[in-house]
């Protein structure tokens, strides 16, 4: 079979990576793709936009795909499922309606509400003065969200009442434009984060492995937030008694309301949770698609084909398939440009890809591109490094000596992801 991959970043390269790994897979073909796809074997990029519906169903219709992945939000909410189905093309993914579970944060909040799913107290509002005198009377730490897509930059964990009140301003100022039309302020809720990826064909959901990320630029979780500067999987903090936990009362109530709404939801359903103190679990937020750089660490212990599990959930077929895992552990360090996640340069030559993965690791091309036969650096997280072990120490000390091999001019990473973990076993 052939399967189009639409997305360019690193959590796309490793979906087609994954996928290549099936015999039954001949050829991935990516939109756009990035400087890692244009180098894997039996796989091209495409010199198409994520939001060229008619030219990714085109391509699909005359060139036999069997199967189309969509990778980042944006296009999943801007309806590509929707258009895609209705040429006849299987799509994994879900519909506009769908996605609205991530696309708005109020439209999350009240099915969570509906669904009695654990999550943080929270108020929505549509002008800055009701929620700074909302922010006013609850005080702080306190949580301000813009209701949109904003790249993963519409959310400020505010320590001041000061600082909540900037937050607000800045999402009613037109910061994150048409994402900042409402504001979400939430309860600020205290605990360790996991990342719990389910896949789910709309009837039955079944969760991949827990993963933790690192969302803050400097090393002790300091700084601002970023898109995630690495990640671990499988996280000891959930155990079969905690995931069983968040099958029941976070999983299946969503997927149940969601039907229950009329919307045929097939694809990822990300639930970003809040571990709290006493061991419960709370809904941080959802999306709906994959995570990245939780991807990178996930996949690679990942036994089952890729491919079954998306035709599974596109077939509505998944309460057949069981998902296989390696008795392994993971870890991703993210090599980021200078400035990022603020202005960060582009253009950089990047050496060392050869000698990094000759050390075990997996390079997982997240800002890069290809020039003349150069590889450049073309975003703020330029590659995500995954080693695998028996071990979080194993596979940390790999990823990070692979991560050692990597040069380009100003490349930045943090030097602790995993810490917690390695914390935990006395390392």
């Amino acid at each position: 079979m052939k399967v189009l991959v639409v997305g360019n970043g690193g959590r796309e390269h490793a979906l087609a990576w994954k996928l290549l790994q099936s015999p039954q897979v001949q050829e991935v073909a990516c939109v756009p793709g990035n400087g890692g796809t244009a180098t894997l074997p039996r796989c091209r990029n495409l010199a198409l936009s994520v939001n060229d519906f008619e030219g990714i169903s085109r391509f699909a219709l005359v060139n036999n795909f069997s199967l189309v992945v969509i990778g980042p939000e944006a296009p999943l909410a801007d309806g590509i499922t929707d258009y895609l189905q209705e040429q006849g093309i299987k799509v994994f993914g879900p519909t506009k309606a769908g996605a609205q579970i991530e696309a708005s944060k109020a439209w999350a909040k009240a099915l969570m509400q509906e669904a009695g799913i654990p999550t943080a107290a929270s108020a929505v509002f549509t002008e800055a003065a009701g929620a700074i005198a909302y922010v006013q009377a609850q005080g702080a730490p306190i949580v301000v969200k813009a209701d949109g897509l904003a790249a993963g930059k519409g959310v400020t964990v505010a320590q001041t009442v000061a600082e909540a009140i900037a937050a607000i301003e800045a999402v009613f100022g037109g910061q994150f434009g048409a994402a900042g039309s409402r504001v979400v302020i939430e309860e600020f809720m205290q605990g360790q984060e996991v990342s719990v990826l389910a896949v789910t064909d709309g009837m039955t959901i079944k969760p991949l492995v827990p993963a933790q990320d690192h969302k803050q630029i400097g090393e002790g979780d300091t700084g601002a937030n970023t898109g995630g500067m690495g990640a671990y999987a499988p996280t000891p903090i959930v155990n079969e008694a905690l995931m069983a936990r968040i099958q029941q009362e976070v999983l299946e109530p969503a997927i149940a309301t969601l039907k229950a709404r009329g919307i045929d939801y097939r694809g990822v359903l990300y639930a970003g949770l809040m571990i709290t103190p006493n061991g419960d679990p709370k809904v941080v937020e959802f999306n709906c698609r994959f995570g990245d750089p939780e991807t990178q660490v996930v996949l690679p212990l990942l036994e089952t084909p890729l491919e079954q599990v998306m035709l599974a959930c596109a077939q509505r077929t998944l309460v057949d398939l069981p998902l296989e895992w390696k008795p392994e552990a993971a870890a991703c360090v993210v090599l980021a440009a200078e400035g990022y996640p603020g202005s960060h340069t582009k253009g950089q030559t990047i050496t060392g890809i050869d000698a990094a993965e000759a050390k075990g690791a997996v390079v997982f091309h997240a800002g890069t591109r290809l020039k003349g036969g150069t590889l450049m650096t073309d975003g703020g997280r330029v590659l995500g490094v995954t080693g695998t072990g028996e071990t979080f120490e194993v596979a940390i000390a790999n990823a990070y000596a692979a991560v050692d091999c990597i040069q380009f001019e100003g490349a930045y990473c943090r030097r602790d992801i995993g810490h917690r973990v390695l914390r935990q076993n006395n390392v």
